[in-house]
């Protein structure tokens, strides 16, 4: 039997550090791209396949995909898009090239990368593609607008490439994390301090205590699963006769989920803003 290839994006770290690991040593063939070129090296350096690939590029996308194609002979079994990051922040406080450059990387490389790709899976007859979204694509809480929006747009983009990929044996699956242990949040923390201007803000005391909770050493939040638990549902979706359109991961998740559907817009909206408020005390 022919070795199952990937492409995973965002492997530096976290979920897709953890899955790019855990399919390798389940037998597939993976190839694990990140944005910086030391971790590339890092990747290499546990016998992975690794490339660079940073979403925000176009030039580097199209590199990292000839290079595979050219190393399998045109094939590709599986996508697995995973790379992206939190941009913390209110609404009101995110410029135009904020904004703009967290779409770059959560939605916009990822779209390219799967537009890329699926002419590869049409000729072939076969494929799987797998986005790893977020609780926050389901629901919104606040001073998370970007990251938000971005969740979204994936969400809706996937529904329809879903429907429009009807009939053609290529699957696509929609991963919906809570709290999963990983770099996030020192990322986001990161990108808070580069991009918000917390002393012009309206928001600054809410600031103050949000950068607590960013710097928090631990779980950020209950229910913190390892991201082995999203490896599982990968490994489903990768090998299922029958896929799943959504995968739920973390309790968070299924609350919210259920919430979304029973509640009214008034109802949710308290109890988020109650949850948000216990996250930044």
């Amino acid at each position: 039997m022919q070795q199952k290839t990937i492409l995973i994006t965002g492997c530096s770290s976290g979920i897709g550090l953890c899955v790019a690991q855990g399919l390798h040593d389940l037998g597939w063939r993976v190839f694990a791209t990140a944005r910086k070129s030391e971790d590339v090296a890092r990747l290499a350096v546990l016998g992975l396949e690794a490339l660079q690939l940073d979403l925000a590029d176009s030039a580097s996308i199209h590199r990292a995909v000839d290079e595979i194609l050219k190393r399998t002979g045109g094939t590709l079994y599986a996508l697995f898009n995973n790379g992206a990051y939190g941009q913390p922040g209110a609404v009101e406080d995110l410029s135009r090239e904020v904004l703009r450059e967290q779409f770059e990387n959560n939605l916009f490389g990822t779209h390219e990368l799967t537009c890329r790709v699926i002419p590869v899976m049409r000729a072939q007859g076969y494929g799987r593609i797998i986005q790893n979204s977020s609780v926050l694509g389901i629901i919104s809480l606040p001073f998370r607008g970007a990251y938000n929006s971005s969740k979204y747009a994936l969400e809706g983009l996937s529904d329809t490439l879903r429907l429009e990929l009807h009939g053609s044996n290529i699957f696509i699956s929609l991963i919906e994390p809570g709290p999963i242990e990983s770099h996030f949040r020192a990322n986001a923390f990161a990108m808070y301090q580069k991009n918000i201007d917390k002393g012009q803000s309206f928001f600054r005391d809410t600031y103050t205590r949000m950068e607590n909770r960013l710097q928090k050493v631990g779980p950020a939040a209950p229910f913190t699963l390892p991201p082995e638990a999203v490896l599982d549902k990968v490994i489903h979706a990768l090998e299922s006769p029958r896929p799943r359109a959504r995968y739920y991961v973390t309790f968070p998740t299924y609350l919210f989920a259920t919430l979304r559907r029973l509640l009214t817009t008034r109802a949710l909206d308290w109890v988020l803003r109650r949850v948000s408020r216990g996250e930044n005390r």
